[in-house]
C-alpha cells in the first residue's frame, strides 16, 4: 500500500518536463497531482458528498436582459478565449478541427475571426502543440483585420500503471505525453504571460469557449451580469435531455460551494444516479466566464490552480489496446467553479450549446435547421421555432458510410436535404442525395443492398423509406 508523500519517481517526471521546456508552474502542478495519485486518491466525487442543484437556485439567462447596457459598456474590458487544441481525428480530419468548413462554406476559424472583427472585445486562442503551426498559417492566409492573440496549452507525462513511473515509448515519443485537459487554460494563461498582458491592457473579463461551439459568442447580457455582480467565476449550464446523460453535471458540495462532476469522476456503482437527468438537471456547456484579477490572485496565493483531479486510465498508444496501461492526469476547465468563493452559474438556452463533435452534428448545422449571419452567429431557424420544433434535430447516420467528414460530403455533393421540418433522421446503409430533397417528421431511410442508393432531385420524404 502506497503512503501519502511517497513519491520516489517524482524527480524523474520533473526532469522529463523540464527537458521538454515546461514551466515551473506546470511542473509544480503535475507534481501536486502525482503526489495525490501516489497517495491513493482517485479523484472520484461520491453522491454522498454533493447535492443536486434545483432550478430556483440559479437564474435564467432570459431574465438578465436588464444587464445588456452594462455588458456593452464592459466589452472593451473583455476577451473571448477560444480553446483550439482539437484535431478532429474522430471525424477523419488532418490538422486543426477549426479549419473544417461548417456553414455557408466557412470554417469554424473563419466564423470566429469574423465575429471578432465585428466585436469590440479581443480574441485569444489557446492552441495545442498539434494545432499551433497550422492555425497560425491559416490565420496568416485569411488576413483578419483583428488578428487573435495566441498561447499554448501544456502537456503532462503519462504515468505507467503499477510502477507509477514515466512512460518510455521509443516507437513514438509523442505518445509519452497527454494533453492535461482544458483545465490547463488557467495555467497556460499565467505561464505564457498572456494573463499579465491582458490585465495591463485593461482586460478584466474572460469568456472561454470551445472552437467547435458556434452557439457560444459574447452575450452582452451575460457579460453585464457577470461584471455588475463582480463574480470571480461563472459557468453557463443548460438543462439536460436524455441525450445528455454522459455529460458532466453541476452540483453543490456539502461545504456549500458549487462543484462540477465529470463522468470520469463518478464511481462506477453510482453511474445510474449520475445519468438521472431528473436528479442532476444541469450540464456544463463549457462556456465559462472568469474575472482575470481573481484568477491572478488565486495563482499567486496557491502557486497553481488546484482543480479537482481526473485520473483517466488509457493505454500508451490509444490505437493499440495491447500497449502498456497508463494513467493520464487531466483537469476540466469548468471544475474551477469549486475554487472561487462566490462562483455562480446561469441557466442558458440550448442555443448557447451547439457543438460539432460528430458528422451527425455537422449535417444538422450545415442544414437549414440552422441559419447563420455575421451579426447573430449560428441560430436555430426561426421557421423551425415557429413550428414548435425548439429542440435540435436528432440525427443518426450509418458510421460506415457517414462517419468521416469526406464520406459525408461525398453523399451530399449537391447540398444537404431540407431538415427544417424534420424531427429525427436515421440512415442505414449507403444513401446519396441529389439537390432539393425535403425530409419531414421522424424518418428512417434504409438501403439494405451493397450498391449506393440515390434519392432523386426534389424528393419529399415524410415516412420511413426502404430503397
Amino acid at each position: 500500500m502506497r503512503q501519502p508523500g511517497m513519491t520516489p519517481h517524482l524527480a524523474e517526471f520533473s526532469a522529463k518536463m523540464a527537458n521538454a521546456g515546461l514551466s515551473p508552474l506546470v511542473i509544480d502542478t503535475f507534481a501536486h497531482y502525482y503526489r495525490r495519485l501516489v497517495g491513493g486518491e482517485t479523484g472520484l466525487i461520491h453522491d454522498a458528498d454533493i447535492l443536486p442543484i434545483q432550478p430556483h437556485e440559479i437564474p435564467k439567462a432570459a431574465e438578465l436582459g436588464g444587464y445588456a447596457a452594462a455588458g456593452r459598456h464592459a466589452l472593451g474590458q473583455a476577451v473571448r478565449i477560444v480553446l483550439n487544441g482539437g484535431l478532429g481525428t474522430s471525424m477523419g480530419l488532418v490538422g486543426p478541427k477549426s479549419r473544417l468548413k461548417v456553414k455557408q462554406g466557412l470554417s469554424f476559424l473563419q466564423i470566429i475571426l469574423r465575429q471578432a472583427e465585428l466585436s469590440q472585445c479581443r480574441l485569444a486562442m489557446m492552441n495545442s502543440f498539434n494545432t499551433h503551426t497550422d492555425t497560425l498559417s491559416e490565420v496568416t492566409r485569411l488576413k483578419p483585420s483583428r488578428p487573435p492573440l495566441f498561447f499554448l496549452q501544456h502537456k503532462f507525462p503519462k504515468i505507467l500503471q503499477g510502477e507509477l513511473t514515466p512512460v518510455s515509448w521509443p516507437p513514438n515519443r509523442e505518445l509519452e505525453w497527454n494533453p492535461p485537459g482544458h483545465g490547463d487554460v488557467y495555467a497556460a494563461l499565467f505561464a505564457s504571460g498572456m494573463l499579465q498582458k491582458l490585465l495591463e491592457e485593461g482586460v478584466r473579463y474572460a469568456f472561454i469557449c470551445n472552437s467547435d461551439n458556434l452557439g457560444a459568442g459574447i452575450d452582452e447580457s451575460l457579460l453585464g451580469y457577470f461584471a455588475e455582480k463582480r463574480f470571480p467565476f461563472m459557468m453557463e449550464v443548460a438543462e439536460k435531455t436524455p441525450s445528455d446523460i454522459k455529460g458532466g453535471h453541476l452540483a453543490r458540495h456539502r461545504n456549500g460551494r458549487l462543484v462540477l462532476r465529470e463522468a470520469a469522476q463518478c464511481p462506477k456503482e453510482e453511474i445510474a444516479a449520475f445519468q438521472d437527468i431528473r436528479r442532476y438537471r444541469f450540464f456544463n456547456t463549457n462556456n465559462i466566464w472568469v474575472n482575470l484579477e481573481f484568477l491572478k490572485d488565486l495563482i499567486h496565493r496557491h502557486r497553481f490552480v488546484d482543480l479537482p483531479m481526473i485520473v483517466n486510465p488509457k493505454t500508451v498508444d490509444p490505437r493499440d489496446e495491447k500497449s502498456p496501461p497508463v494513467y493520464q492526469i487531466e483537469t476540466a476547465m469548468g471544475s474551477g467553479v469549486s475554487l472561487f468563493e462566490g462562483a455562480a452559474a446561469v441557466n442558458v438556452p440550448r442555443a448557447r450549446f451547439l457543438p460539432v463533435k460528430t458528422c451527425n452534428d455537422l449535417l444538422a448545422v450545415r442544414s437549414d435547421c440552422f441559419v447563420y449571419s455575421e451579426r447573430e452567429g449560428l441560430k436555430l431557424n426561426p421557421a423551425r421555432k415557429s413550428a414548435g420544433r425548439t429542440e435540435a434535430i436528432k440525427i443518426k447516420l450509418d458510421s460506415k458510410y457517414y462517419g468521416k467528414f469526406d464520406l459525408l460530403e461525398e453523399r451530399f455533393k449537391e447540398g444537404e436535404p431540407s431538415l427544417v421540418a424534420c424531427d429525427a433522421l436515421t440512415i442505414h446503409g449507403d444513401v446519396r442525395f441529389e439537390k432539393g430533397v425535403v425530409i419531414r417528421g421522424a424518418v428512417t431511410i434504409t438501403n439494405p443492398g451493397p450498391a449506393p442508393a440515390v434519392i432523386k432531385v426534389g424528393t419529399v420524404i415524410d415516412r420511413d423509406l426502404v430503397l
